[in-house]
């Protein structure tokens, strides 16, 4: 059982399809994050959330200090909303986004722009430059491991060794239009990959944590490293960030960390199921009309095709809460129609919803122009999406 039978009526009454957030949970996966990032500050990334409301609630406590981006175009956003402290986690040399955000940082936005390429920082000092801007900066540095024969990580930046790094310093006194403030160091092959996941067999499993395991000394010697080459340099950061929802534990034990990273737990959409050293609750869903009956056994609903990004396979489709039943191999989730085959006991059409979990986070907002906030039994808010707002950001 997850809300069918708590919020039952809203689920019947309410038009259908839409989304909705439990707050109860959300509040609860919150907690346990925090909790799980000790007295270490707080960077929210909002592509997971992609909801202004929801942050909102998040920016009181004392440890969350900052926001992780995914575009320029969403920090500009946010900061005409009033938040603050805004990293933006990957590069753009885009001449427009570049020379708003410099104005805007001339007006007080505290926004930093990503660069792990001497192309990135010419680039955007001469940009800056032309502005009359000294635009704040952050490196990207990989800490992906090679094994022989398995590359464990993700292909995210040219930085990946102590001679890239020590090179690329070397270029920022030819940029004085740049602040080097700070750097990310986003260990996905920790966060990212589930380690217990029903969908795998037992040896991928045992696989992905040994890798794992096996991963985290690489990081932690890689990150004191490039604290040393920093240091030795002569470059004052105002933060070190790491972390991601799926590799807080470890990453909290980092000494060269300043600040973690979350997101992705505070929904905890399906893909988060699958992680053995920790269990949040899931949160934020969705609700499709049944509308066929084509079989006994099958029902159909109206639309659902509400797929997850990244490699495609069956674990990217949205995962079915209720009733509990499974999706047709054949159909999948489709932009129209979404059969699953069921045959417990259902009273349709005067039960004539179903809830889905998607795959991903933030992604979910993508699909829909509001979240509805249950709480209590009942609808106890509403909160614009990004897309209600009339944003799309990439």
């Amino acid at each position: 059982m997850w809300l069918e039978q708590q919020y039952a009526e809203v689920f019947r009454q309410t038009p259908k399809p839409f989304a909705f957030v439990d707050m109860a949970a959300w509040r609860q996966n919150f907690a346990d994050l925090v909790a799980r990032c000790g007295h270490k500050r707080i960077r929210i990334a909002t592509k997971s959330i992609r909801c202004p409301d929801l942050m909102r609630t998040l920016a009181g406590h004392p440890q969350v200090d900052g926001w992780l981006c995914f575009s320029a175009d969403e920090a500009l956003y946010l900061a005409g909303l009033g938040f603050n402290n805004l990293l933006v986690a990957y590069p753009t040399l885009e001449p427009t986004r570049v020379t708003a955000v410099c104005r805007a940082v001339q007006q007080g936005a505290q926004i930093v722009l990503m660069a792990d390429s001497a192309a990135h920082l010419r680039a955007l000092n001469r940009l800056a430059a032309a502005a009359g801007a000294v635009l704040p900066v952050a490196l990207d540095i990989d800490v992906s491991v090679a094994f022989p024969g398995i590359y464990f990580g993700v292909y995210r930046s040219s930085l990946r060794q102590a001679a890239d790094l020590r090179a690329l310093l070397a270029v920022l006194p030819d940029c004085p239009a740049l602040k080097l403030c700070g750097v990310m160091t986003y260990e996905a092959q920790i966060a990212g990959v589930t380690d217990a996941h029903n969908g795998k067999n037992g040896a991928y499993n045992a696989l992905v944590r040994l890798l794992k395991r096996r991963s985290l000394p690489h990081i932690r010697a890689w990150r004191q490293e490039i604290t040393q080459i920093l240091q030795a340099s002569g470059v004052e950061l105002a933060f070190f960030n790491g972390g991601g929802t799926g590799s807080l534990a470890s990453t909290l034990a980092d000494a060269a960390v300043t600040e973690l990273t979350f997101g992705s737990g505070l929904f905890a959409p399906a893909l988060f199921d699958g992680y053995q050293d920790f269990q949040p609750r899931p949160a934020a869903g969705f609700a499709l009309e049944i509308v066929r009956r084509p079989r006994a056994d099958v029902y159909t609903c109206l639309g659902g095709g509400y797929m997850a990004s990244g490699s495609s396979g069956r674990d990217k489709l949205p995962l079915l809460m209720y009733p509990r039943g499974r999706l047709l191999a054949n159909e999948g989730a489709g932009e129209v129609q979404t059969p699953f085959r069921f045959s417990g006991s259902l009273d349709w059409p005067q039960d004539n919803f179903a809830l889905f979990r998607h795959a991903k986070a933030g992604e979910l907002c993508e699909r829909f122009n509001e979240l509805l906030l249950l709480d209590n039994g009942t609808i106890a808010g509403r909160a614009k999406t990004y897309r209600g707002d009339g944003q799309c950001f990439l």
